[in-house]
């Protein structure tokens, strides 16, 4: 009687329905609490499904190149032939010959990457152009004919279909005019090309000395002296190419010594030339202009 005329009752029964109300909201926070633990717990899984997944995706990939590097690897041409003189003259006259009828015949210098149309044409057999490269692609539509030329005074990179195969001679034979250097770290020679032939030849001999005795000089005063010694020679071969002025030339000689020769030139190309420096220059010269055959 007291709590009701004090309005205590009224407060206690508010107080029950807070109480009441607390506890369903505490309910729903458990019941969400738990929603929420199940999703992240769900999340987490299907974040571990993806991620073995994604492994296992990489794994297979990973053997699908290891197979396919492994296919690529045992890819054999039909054949390899190099040519120089009437043989190489006979092989480009019969590859002139061939009649692919319009648009049938493809040809493709490929210098790095395989060009989407050689591939295409070649289909398995395309790597074996990417191994032969920088080379000269002939192939028809029926892939009859399906070679690649390694020609000597390379074009810039081009694809382009024809009747025929486009097989222009001064990527295989100098032309007249075109002078050849021949530079190692002690000898040099250089001559233009006049009707087939090596003309005006010009040759510098240098004594380097090629190696350290013992007793005397230190190694690193041996080695200091040589290179004073290379450079000078370098020097005096500038000279020469100065003089001469060449409108096309091609380097060959030592790999560590053509990379010091600043000259702008249409091929550059080490080779393995000694002896005399005129009969080293053609030794040069006959390598340098054989061609290599590939037969894809």
């Amino acid at each position: 009687m007291l709590d009701s005329l004090l309005g205590r009752a009224e407060l206690k029964a508010r107080i029950e329905e807070l109480e009441e109300e607390k506890r369903h909201l505490e309910r729903r926070l458990d019941a969400e609490s738990e929603r929420r633990a199940d999703a992240v717990t769900a999340r987490q899984e299907a974040e571990e499904r993806v991620n073995r997944l994604e492994d296992r995706i990489a794994d297979l990939e990973g053997r699908l190149d290891d197979a396919e590097e492994t296919e690529a690897a045992t890819l054999s041409p039909r054949g390899v032939e190099s040519l120089r003189g009437d043989r190489l003259d006979a092989v480009l006259d019969r590859l002139r010959s061939v009649g692919a009828g319009p648009e049938g015949a493809l040809t493709a210098f490929v210098d790095d990457d395989v060009p989407a149309g050689v591939s295409d044409l070649l289909g398995d057999r395309a790597p074996l152009v990417a191994r032969a490269a920088p080379c000269l692609v002939c192939v028809d539509d029926a892939r009859l004919v399906s070679v690649a030329l390694d020609p000597p005074l390379a074009p810039d990179p081009f694809v382009e279909w024809g009747a025929g195969f486009r097989l222009d001679d001064d990527w295989f034979h100098p032309t007249d005019g075109l002078t050849v250097a021949l530079v190692r770290s002690d000898r040099f020679a250089v001559g233009v090309y006049d009707d087939g032939a090596l003309t005006d030849v010009e040759t510098v001999e240098t004594d380097v000395k090629s190696a350290h005795s013992k007793g005397g000089f230190s190694q690193s005063r041996f080695e200091r002296r040589r290179d004073e010694q290379v450079a000078t020679h370098l020097d005096d071969c500038a000279a020469v190419l100065d003089r001469r002025d060449p409108e096309r030339l091609v380097l060959l000689g030592e790999r560590t010594v053509l990379d010091d020769v600043d000259r702008d030139a249409v091929a550059v190309q080490a080779v393995d030339a000694s002896g005399d420096p005129a009969a080293a220059l053609d030794d040069a010269a006959h390598s340098f202009l054989t061609t290599r055959l590939t037969l894809l």
